[in-house]
């Protein structure tokens, strides 16, 4: 069955079986491959994408239940990988092995849209159920502080343009 999607800002038309996990349209059919498979169930969060805003994993949520809503994959954060989060997870050095990250990156992105200044208590609870096998956990929590700390500063040192010849 035919479904149009909004994937990244883009709009894109699939013809793809109702039940089929959005992880397998994003990754086999549109080729976008930063969204990783993990365990397939749900548990792991290596599929993590935002779906109406909002962290899915995607290998749980099938292409059906996705028409009309804005898809983000970790290649639509930003372009260029300016994101605030992306940004941190380099400054920091958050990846040892980088498999889980995406989705890592994902739910904090999420949480930081939701909370700009969250507690260690809100970044345990948003970023529960995202596994990193190389125990990465700390970093993590550091670069979503530091990601944090990039956006309030962006938001409050940013002036508005000024035309020529204004003073």
């Amino acid at each position: 069955m035919p479904y149009t999607l909004s994937v990244n800002g883009k709009s894109t038309s699939v013809d793809v079986p109702a039940d089929m996990p959005l992880l397998w349209v994003l990754r086999d059919v549109l080729n976008l491959k930063g969204t990783k498979y993990g365990c397939g169930v749900g548990q792991c969060g290596a599929c993590t994408v935002h779906l109406r805003g909002r962290p899915v994993r995607s290998c749980q949520t099938p292409i059906s239940a996705t028409a009309g809503a804005p898809i983000t994959t970790v290649e639509g954060l930003s372009a260029d990988g300016s994101h605030p989060v992306q940004r941190a997870w380099m400054e920091i050095d958050v990846p040892q092995c980088g498999y889980c990250q995406a989705g890592q990156i994902m739910s904090a992105a999420a949480l930081l849209a939701q909370k700009p200044k969250p507690t260690d208590a809100d970044i345990d609870e948003a970023m529960t159920g995202n596994i990193c096998r190389c125990g990465t956990y700390l970093r993590i929590r550091q670069a979503i502080h530091r990601a944090a700390d990039m956006s309030r500063t962006r938001t409050t040192t940013s002036e508005p343009a000024r035309k020529s010849g204004d003073r």
